[in-house]
């Protein structure tokens, strides 16, 4: 059988060539308005993966747009609920008047990685994806505590892993701003995609080597070369006989 992964991008943010990337990839996560995203954005993008095929979710955030949803905010986990529902339900309503089925829900940023430790944060985020449509999809960093409160609470989860970003020996990500948080050289990123895809691993920053589950492999829309980062990734991950397929086209365990 064919090794397969889905390969992802953040999109709609109104920061990069989504047209160019998103016929590469097989997942869209769309901004509905919590970091960035309007109405016409959320629109524009929903067409674009009706036209490419490609699976679309939501990508809510803490309500904070003007730092990009990536400052963690102390918010109660019940006010986290609130404001994620109400960016998926934004995205449903005009998904179902383009006629296009939302298939997963991805955190942004700070929200993200507050949940992937804080299992408090993580079983509210996925007790409102239960709520509002059970077949959806949680995307979660790998190992995490929100991929452990997707499956408690009877969600699909998809093991995430990126392209781009650097790991510590947890296998968390690097905090932005720290040295090796953002990986610029296409041929390093390109190396640690390989290894993630095809071995399960990703070298640390301290050098030790971290086992990962790589259900789908994000690469961050917003970043100025992200279209040349799409391409390369989509031919690495073929030339290695990967199948690029959304999950829910793949299906997981």
């Amino acid at each position: 059988m064919s090794r397969r992964i889905d390969f992802n991008c953040d999109l709609g943010e109104g920061c990069g060539d989504d047209a160019a990337i998103l016929p590469l990839v097989s997942s869209a996560n769309i901004a509905c308005g919590g970091h960035a995203g309007d109405d016409a954005t959320m629109r524009a993008t929903l067409r674009l993966c009706r036209a490419h095929g490609v699976a679309a979710g939501a990508h809510p955030s803490f309500d904070d747009r003007e730092h990009f949803g990536r400052r963690a905010l102390t918010v109660p986990p019940a006010d986290i609920a609130r404001t994620v529902r109400a960016q998926i339900e934004r995205l449903a309503t005009i998904a179902s008047k383009e006629g296009v089925r939302l298939t997963h829900v991805k955190p942004h940023g700070a929200l993200y990685n507050v949940a992937a430790d804080d299992r408090g944060v993580a079983d509210a985020i996925a007790a409102v994806v239960k709520d509002f449509d059970p077949s959806l999809v949680l995307f979660g960093l790998s190992g995490s505590a929100l991929t452990d409160a997707g499956s408690a609470h009877g969600l699909q989860v998809a093991h995430e892993v990126f392209a781009e970003r650097g790991y510590d020996r947890r296998g968390r990500l690097l905090p932005r701003g720290s040295e090796g948080a953002v990986i610029e050289s296409l041929d390093v990123a390109i190396a640690q995609v390989r290894r993630l895809a095809t071995r399960g691993e990703v070298v640390a920053d301290d050098g030790s080597i971290v086992a990962l589950r790589a259900d789908t492999l994000c690469l961050h829309g917003d970043r100025s070369d992200a279209a040349v980062f799409a391409q390369a990734v989509r031919e690495a991950l073929q030339a290695d006989g990967i199948v690029v397929a959304s999950v829910t086209a793949k299906g997981l365990p």
